[in-house]
């Protein structure tokens, strides 16, 4: 959270869509049957880009 409330509204917004991309390419993956050591990185990307969405919602009630 730290890093998260350093950076600004525009490179929150980059990083969110940089977290969504990657997440649905794991998801791809998943789908496929292909992901084997990265099975445990799903989770915590999607709590990633809820932390940074939660950030953002901060920024803009401020």
């Amino acid at each position: 959270m730290k890093t998260i409330k350093q950076l600004n509204e525009k490179d929150l917004k980059n990083k969110i869509q940089e977290r969504r991309s990657e997440l649905a390419k794991l998801r791809v993956d998943a789908a496929k049957g292909t992901l084997r050591k990265e099975s445990g990185k799903l989770k915590p990307l999607r709590h990633d880009i809820a932390r940074m969405l939660t950030g953002l919602n901060e920024m803009k009630r401020k």
